[in-house]
């Protein structure tokens, strides 16, 4: 729907006037006055469907009732919000879906957090006329990272819009017609053979609980009640601006140190952080980059931290594969680390060593189990656990998050700079290269640390960077129908750059499948701005300065780009377009 900014057009909502720009929805306009219509189907990021019908509204140039998230104000008379019509036809509507609706909330992975149950405890309803219709369907549940329980579908068309519009996977899609209307897979394969990416973003749009990752909490509860292991945890950086969030804070709030106290309160024999190895993925991969662009290696390099962007590059862009660096995600980095030179240092078995992931990503679930992960002889990070799995562990725990002291990590592996903070929003790998790459060519200090080209979320940002009299030209992008556009560019032969970002998800990893639920593009806006503010309130802001960094070269890996950093940090992608 186009709004014309300069066509203003005023209509009267309960009574209330109010003037909004032309092209604008009902539902748009009665926010501007504070008014709530309720909507399953309707996502502020995605397009309008109106397939619940949940949002009937009158309209008094009609006399039938309008859904009002795909009505516009341009041909609306007065609006009715709250009549008895409009309830009874809302209530009507909600008997219906709960009809064809497990009535299993104690059980369900959304119980307190479903949108169709906080719906129908607004509408005060307490039983059903209608005679329930639901079939049930098999989870689904052949992958490691993804779960979907049909059941519980309510078919508001959300995940298909994510899937198809938003990350052009096209790995969902509809089915059927009528009564056999669904959301399915292409010939009902499972995920694991559909070109699914498991980013996780039909996950977070789903109202209900029919897409969820797999909760791997109890193996983690197990692990840590296991006396004969040593329970390590890293944190991404993304997760200490969401998971506030999830006990009340402001969005976007930056909740370092009472993550920390409540995972040392949870049992976790050490605490660390993933920003020590973002610095080292900076490193590795900065290195790497440098080498490339003297060398005659293939350009552009393409970063390789996000592990959604690798199964869309190994599915539909294999031949691109040679342009991706070859370094591990600091996830995976950290794993190698702890597992070898930590536990030796500590003198620790590196079989009695279990290490956990918090990761704002249900990617990663699938990245740790890749068979390439095994660097230290073991598979290197043991599980992975989204935010909201971390929060459900702090509530199983008793822990009052709102009141928790903050408490520093642990050393060494819990040392990070700014640039690894910035690791979890859109051009922030980018931006933390830069500072290292920057003065490891012109042996000076960059005049600002803040390269502010690179920040934002927009589809595509291009720039120039001028290392001292070298130009670099580069690309950042995020969400994968934009990653489409610059890997067709590369194939075209236009695409005259030197380095590429490429964050699977909108926004990057503040905007992970695996973050809170009811992510918005607003919200990503303010968990953005809080890893900014934590980079800038650091004295250690470029990864190459990191001392606990310049420790583990001097006394182990020796240089960037080494023999035995290449054993432990690189690793190799394939061809997966046919699996």
């Amino acid at each position: 729907m186009h709004i014309d900014p300069n066509k203003m057009v005023t209509i009267n909502i309960d009574g209330i006037p109010v003037t909004v720009p032309s092209g604008t929805t009902i539902m748009e306009a009665a926010r501007k006055v504070g008014i709530k219509i309720p909507s399953l189907c309707h996502h502020p990021d995605l397009g309008v469907r109106a397939f619940c019908r949940v949002c009937l509204v009158e309209d008094s140039h009609s006399r039938r009732l309008k859904t009002a998230c795909n009505n516009l104000v341009d041909e609306a008379g007065d609006i009715t919000t709250n009549s008895p019509k409009v309830r009874k036809a809302r209530q009507t509507v909600l008997e219906l879906l709960l009809a064809n609706h497990p009535q299993d909330c104690l059980h369900c992975e959304r119980n307190g957090k479903c949108e169709l149950q906080t719906l129908a405890a607004e509408y005060n309803i307490r039983g059903n006329i209608f005679d329930p219709v639901w079939k049930p369907v098999p989870k689904e549940l052949s992958n490691p990272a993804l779960v979907r329980d049909m059941t519980k579908c309510v078919r508001c068309g959300r995940c298909v819009e994510a899937c198809q519009a938003i990350q052009t996977t096209n790995a969902i899609g509809y089915s059927g017609r009528s009564t056999d209307f669904k959301i399915t897979t292409a010939f009902e394969k499972p995920l694991s053979e559909s070109p699914c990416v498991y980013c996780g973003q039909c996950v977070a749009v789903c109202p209900v609980g029919a897409l969820y990752e797999k909760d791997d909490t109890k193996r983690v509860w197990d692990a840590i009640d296991n006396k004969d292991k040593f329970v390590v945890v890293q944190t991404a950086p993304a997760v200490r601006v969401a998971i506030g969030e999830e006990f009340g804070m402001e969005r976007g709030a930056i909740a370092t140190g009472k993550m920390v106290a409540a995972l040392r309160r949870l049992g976790f024999d050490k605490v660390f952080d993933t920003d020590f190895s973002a610095d080292l993925t900076i490193m590795e991969e900065g290195y790497e980059l440098l080498d490339r662009m003297k060398n005659g290696g293939t350009l552009p390099m393409i970063t390789s931290c996000s592990p959604g962007w690798i199964n869309f590059v190994e599915k539909t862009y294999p031949d691109l594969l040679p342009h991706v660096s070859s370094c591990k995600s600091p996830q995976q980095m950290f794993g190698a680390i702890a597992k070898t030179y930590y536990a030796d240092k500590m003198g620790i078995p590196r079989d009695k060593m279990f290490v956990v992931s918090i990761m704002p990503c249900i990617a990663k679930k699938y990245e740790c189990q890749r068979p390439e992960m095994n660097s230290s002889g073991y598979q290197d990070v043991d599980v992975v656990l989204t935010t909201r799995e971390l929060a459900k562990m702090i509530r199983m725990a008793g822990l009052d998050f709102n009141f928790l002291p903050e408490e520093e990590f642990d050393h060494p592996l819990g040392l990070g700079s700014g640039a690894g903070a910035i690791f979890g929003t859109s051009g922030g790998v980018m931006e933390a290269a830069i500072r290292t790459v920057y003065e490891v060519v012109t042996g000076k200090e960059p005049q600002s640390l803040d390269f502010t080209a690179c920040r934002g979320h927009e589809g595509i940002k291009e720039a120039t960077l001028d290392l001292d009299g070298t130009p670099v030209k580069v690309a950042i992008t995020n969400g994968l129908k934009n990653a489409r556009v610059l890997m067709d560019k590369i194939h075209a032969g236009e695409a005259d750059y030197q380095f590429i970002e490429v964050m699977c998800c909108p926004g990057g990893c503040v905007g992970g499948g695996g973050q809170p639920f009811r992510t918005t593009a607003a919200i990503r806006e303010h968990r953005m701005d809080g890893l900014y503010k934590v980079d800038k309130n650091m004295n250690l802001r470029q990864s190459h300065k990191n001392p606990d960094i310049q420790t583990l070269y001097s006394e182990f890996l020796k240089e960037p780009n080494s023999h035995l950093a290449h054993e432990l940090l690189h690793t190799h992608y394939e061809d997966r377009s046919d699996k």
